[in-house]
């Protein structure tokens, strides 16, 4: 009984020792450049949040080296989130659109008429989250606005490459149009939303279905803080923002080249901006470009980046990053100008802040109505943290309200 008592004691010794070895290489190699500004909504808790995700990342490494899991796969599992209990207020049901699994949430007080439909697809860089993660945003949104909202759980990259993610949102979407009498719905005001990945896929669904004539139109999407271009990892909020969690720039540019081919060896190269060709870069400046995000968005540690050398090798390997359903921001203007109106949350202190600027400016340009609402203290990811008690984020609540007050003016 000793022995096995000093044995249990040795190996927690030595698990310890691996665990603290893991989180200090962690942080060498993945946080170095961590930096939680002053201006952020509640700092403190953004660091616990940031130790959460040094001490996940950590078990990630010692798992994988260990050979019981890949640290993608053990992160996935600490972010996928859990179902909640019933509600009194809301009838949830899980189901299949075809082969995508969906959850239902439809209020269960009596309405005089059919309510609005939202479809509101998931953040996680396209590698994690789950409909389980998001549970308390779609309980908020479905209850406060009266809408039935439908999450979507799409297919995960790597194991499932772009455009899966994609297709799994177009074709739910589309199914939802087509059944909206089952769900008590109005086909006139049903509306896309999505957060960080999710905004990317409600951007991406919301034109494609923009030309359809055999489909309701989309009364509106709604993108919070979503990516939309993988051109250029140096404007100003990737400059500004390169180390503030919960995403990093770094970080951005490897799910990104997880959800395109699964392989992220060119992320340096992506990060520098040799893999987009001259002539392209040109093309798309009129669209990818610091000289269209407001200058008072450029006060704060921006400098010009000038792109390295173009490698026709890598450009070779992701070529389609510049396919709209990848890269919304790159549609052409006739595809714009037949855009739902719109509203997009941006937070100041994000990585990905310009993207919805700048696609915030491409729908004013082409006559499409913008409400858009960017929190002064927020940080990215910050509407995921709603609901989690201790950790709650004030402004997380304010930007899901203001999310409610547009779709019960829709």
């Amino acid at each position: 009984m000793a022995f096995f008592y000093i044995l249990s004691v040795i190996l927690l010794v030595i698990f310890t020792a691996s665990f603290i070895t893991a989180i200090r290489t962690t942080i060498q190699s993945d946080y170095s450049n961590v930096s939680i500004p002053p201006g952020v909504n509640h700092p403190g808790k953004l660091r616990i949040v940031l130790a959460f995700m040094i001490s996940t990342s950590a078990m990630g490494k010692i798992l994988e080296k260990m050979g019981v899991c890949t640290k993608i796969a053990f992160t996935r599992y600490m972010r996928s989130g859990r179902k909640l209990g019933p509600d009194p207020q809301l009838a949830l049901v899980d189901a299949r659109f075809g082969r995508v699994p969906v959850r239902l949430y439809r209020p269960r007080a009596p309405s005089a008429g059919l309510r609005p439909g939202a479809i509101f697809f998931h953040g996680g860089g396209w590698l994690y989250c789950s409909i389980d993660s998001h549970e308390k945003i779609c309980r908020y949104i479905a209850k406060e606005s009266e809408s039935v909202v439908v999450s979507v759980g799409y297919r995960l990259a790597p194991e499932h490459k772009y455009p899966a993610a994609y297709e799994d949102c177009l074709n739910a979407t589309i199914h939802f149009m087509r059944n909206t009498e089952h769900y008590g719905v109005d086909p006139a005001r049903i509306s896309v939303c999505g957060d960080s990945a999710g905004g990317n896929l409600a951007a991406a669904v919301s034109q494609t279905l923009a030309g359809r004539s055999d489909l309701p139109k989309l009364r509106a999407q709604i993108l919070i803080y979503p990516g939309l271009q993988a051109l250029d990892f140096n404007l100003p909020s990737y400059q500004q923002n390169r180390g503030v969690p919960l995403l990093f720039r770094e970080r951005a540019a490897f799910f990104a080249l997880q959800y395109l081919n699964g392989d992220a060896s060119h992320m340096q190269e992506v990060l520098k901006g040799s893999h987009i060709p001259p002539d392209m870069r040109m093309k798309y400046r009129k669209w990818v470009s610091p000289d269209n995000i407001p200058e008072k968005f450029k006060v704060r540690g921006y400098k010009p980046h000038k792109p390295h050398e173009f490698k026709a090798e890598v450009y070779e390997t992701m070529k389609r990053f510049c396919e709209p359903n990848l890269c919304p921001l790159l549609a052409e203007d006739a595809v714009i100008q037949q855009l739902p109106e719109s509203f997009i949350l941006t937070c100041e202190y994000d990585v990905l802040r310009d993207d919805g600027l700048l696609y915030k400016k491409r729908l004013e340009d082409n006559g499409v109505r913008v409400t858009w609402y960017h929190l002064e203290d927020g940080f990215h990811g910050i509407m995921s943290l709603y609901g989690y008690r201790v950790l709650k984020f004030r402004s997380a609540k304010r930007g899901l309200d203001r999310i409610v007050k547009f779709l019960k003016g829709l």
